[in-house]
């Protein structure tokens, strides 16, 4: 193991986290929506200790935290998210923030080292107004329309509301650089039980999933649920219920090996016990790394949703309202990740695809970009009771800080 001695500090680690975990609690949890009051305290409590690691902070107009080093030779991005779900969990985004803050501060005063680390929280991973809208305005994909149009999607709260509430308002939104950064590295739970079940201590990430996401609308006709027979309703919330069942069916035979599917919402028009639906909406999602697998499962979609309409009673449109294309990781960087886990984590490591989204996906359009995962207790996220053991937490900071070393040795 490297002799990280006097600087590399696991227990600052974990007690940055708890720190963290401090604002904006919930049971076991958190509670910080986007640009909600413990949101926007972790963000300045990050950007305080930025100059400890030798940077200089700056919080831009969309949320966004970036701490950046004049230090002379090549500088690595690294960083995750500091919001959360609804009543989610503690490490899902903090625990990838710490990592890049720990790794600048072991490293960017070392004279034996070229380079810097760079530290970035970005706004909105979780998708409150839009999916990962802080590294996709990074990377010059947010206009300022999408900032007009996007709302909070559990208040409907306008975005612009939001950022003048949060003392945003009128801050410029920093861009990337063209070949400022050797690459990105972040990392992350693995929101799955993988490496607990196993015995083992890294995820090596290969691939992001892309996420497609789908509006299926029911229409049929609203009546009286006592006085019209069965015979001749035209039920939308009956159809819709159907159809969940036939994606059921169908999907296996064409989906790949790590396909998912899921039904997120569904929504009943007009949602009374004593009135038949006449409109019914599900919210549907299909996440794979292979396009062609979602060109198939799409394909299934639409034929199914026109059989529905040509038999009858009700009429089934299908509505893509977001696609997410796959994002491969970079090779050497993660030769470099599985290098720095033989060295600090006794090499139990192992390559593998995030079924989940993340701003890796993001960075990864704009230069090399890897992820490591680290073990989830049960598999448990986007839930108060996600946890990870601190033993793994620290020792996957061991290995991201070896990771970023070996990075920027080149």
């Amino acid at each position: 193991m490297p002799d990280l001695t006097g600087r590399f500090d696991g227990a600052r680690v974990l007690a940055d986290l708890n720190a963290l975990r401090s604002i904006g609690t919930f049971k076991t949890g958190v509670h910080k929506p986007t640009f909600s009051e413990p949101h926007m305290r972790s963000l300045e409590w990050l950007a305080a200790r930025l100059p400890d690691a030798g940077l200089a902070a700056t919080i831009d107009g969309i949320g966004n935290v970036l701490g950046t080093s004049t230090k002379a030779g090549p500088k690595l991005l690294a960083g995750s998210h500091l919001e959360s779900q609804n009543q989610a969990g503690w490490l899902d985004g903090p625990l990838g923030v710490v990592y890049a803050l720990e790794a600048a501060r072991v490293i960017n005063p070392d004279p034996n080292v070229s380079g810097a680390v760079e530290v970035a929280a970005w706004c909105d991973e979780e998708g409150h107004f839009g999916h990962f809208l802080g590294s996709r305005s990074y990377a010059g994909a947010v206009t300022e329309a999408d900032i007009d149009a996007a709302r909070d999607r559990s208040s409907g709260r306008t975005m612009r509301d939001a950022l003048r509430d949060a003392g945003l308002a009128g801050r410029a939104r920093l861009r990337a650089e063209p070949g400022c950064h050797i690459g990105y590295l972040e990392a992350h739970i693995e929101q799955g039980e993988t490496l607990e079940s196993q015995g083992l201590k890294i995820g090596v990430v290969t691939s992001i999933v892309g996420i497609w996401q789908y509006r299926i609308t029911f229409t049929g006709e609203q009546n009286h649920a006592g006085t019209t027979r069965m015979a001749i309703r035209k039920d939308a919330g009956l159809a819709l219920a159907k159809f969940c069942v036939a994606i059921d069916a169908a999907f296996p035979a064409l989906c790949g090996p790590r396909t998912v599917w899921t039904t997120g919402r569904i929504t009943l028009d007009p949602g009374a016990p004593s009135i038949i639906p006449g409109g019914a909406e599900m919210l549907f999602q299909i996440r794979d790394d292979n396009p062609d697998v979602i060109e198939r499962l799409e394909a299934q979609l639409r034929r199914m949703a026109a059989d529905v309409t040509a038999r009858g009673p009700c009429s089934v449109e299908v509505e893509r309202i977001r696609t997410g294309v796959p994002a491969m990781m970079n090779a050497a960087f993660q030769d470099t990740i599985e290098a720095a886990s033989a060295a600090c984590a006794d090499g139990k490591s192992i390559r593998m695809p995030s079924g989940a989204g993340h701003d890796a996906q993001v960075l990864a359009t704009l230069m090399p970009s890897a992820m490591l995962f680290v073990p989830s207790i049960g598999g448990i996220s986007h839930h108060w009771t996600e946890n990870t053991a601190d033993a793994d937490i620290v020792t996957g900071a061991e290995v991201f800080v070896e990771t970023c070393r070996r990075l920027l040795a080149g």
